[in-house]
């Protein structure tokens, strides 16, 4: 595949609907597909690195699980998939950016009970470049997350379009002047980040973030870092954590397809460790990036 040299997307973006290559401004679905009507759909978003996909089976096997859950199928095979998603990526001479895959059980009669017989699920991918002066900052800076009660459903695992409680998490920690909000139960723990994984460092060096449950997204840069951090042995404990006990730690960090470690110097204003991005958050991004090939994470 050719690789393109730009990071910025040209005026002549392109979406993928069903099988069709559309300009951008010119795609769409059926006002009663399911995931308009009733959320009934999943996403899926990667990064792209050096004009290829990153973490590109992980993602796919998140997709397939998420869909399964649904009981919907995949909407094509898999080498299928990565054919279109290497084709989106040349038609945007996107080099640096994101690639966003949306599938719905398709358009029917609006029932709230799925058909028996479902049409093939929609597809739609569409991108868009990374702001990589807007990501360098945040990695050099950190930012501040706001704690926020998690009202979000029961099954957090499956990564679908139902995002309106993640949504308001995100606008109410925007409003206190923080870029991320921390979800928190009713029990006092984070579960996870609006779109992000939540990671801490104790005082002794452990690296901490909540085990996999149905409360929160098995990340896929989450599991990538995992492993990375298991290679070079460092001390990580898959455990649940309260507010006060990340206010507490040496350091914080949130993970996503959208920027590997980035730091947290704040929490609900208050700072954390000395407020700036810490030694261990920076060697962990290091150690993402070898292992993943993301050399932007």
């Amino acid at each position: 595949m050719k690789k393109w040299s730009a990071s910025r997307a040209p005026a002549g973006r392109v979406a993928y609907v069903n099988g069709r290559y559309l300009p951008f401004a010119q795609a769409g679905v059926h006002v009663e597909d399911r995931a308009l009507q009733l959320g009934d759909g999943i996403y899926e978003v990667a990064a792209v690195t050096n004009g290829a996909p990153t973490d590109e089976d992980g993602h796919l096997d998140r997709m397939e699980r998420s869909l399964g859950e649904l009981g919907m199928p995949m909407p094509m095979s898999r080498a299928a998939l990565k054919i279109v998603m290497r084709e989106m990526i040349a038609r945007n001479r996107i080099a640096e950016g994101y690639l966003y895959i949306q599938t719905t059980r398709g358009a029917v009669r609006r029932d709230h009970v799925p058909p028996e017989n479902p049409p093939r699920p929609t597809l739609i991918m569409t991108m868009r470049p990374t702001d990589m002066a807007s990501l360098g900052q945040r990695m050099d800076k950190g930012i501040g997350v706001s704690s926020q009660p998690d009202i979000r459903w029961g099954r957090c695992d499956i990564k679908t379009v139902q995002l309106l409680p993640n949504l308001l998490a995100k606008q109410a920690a925007r409003k206190a002047g923080a870029f991320e909000a921390w979800l928190v139960d009713k029990e006092g723990f984070v579960t996870e980040g609006a779109s992000t994984t939540a990671w801490i460092v104790a005082a002794d060096g452990t690296v901490i973030t909540r085990d996999l449950s149905n409360a929160i997204l098995p990340g896929v840069t989450r599991l990538i870092m995992l492993q990375a951090i298991a290679d070079a042995q460092i001390k990580v404990a898959e455990r649940k954590f309260t507010v006060a006990e990340a206010k507490k730690a040496r350091e914080a960090f949130l993970s996503s397809a959208t920027g590997a470690a980035i730091p947290v110097v704040t929490i609900d204003g208050q700072r954390i460790g000395d407020g700036t991005p810490g030694p261990v958050t920076r060697r962990i991004r290091e150690l993402y990036a070898a292992k993943s090939g993301n050399k932007k994470a």
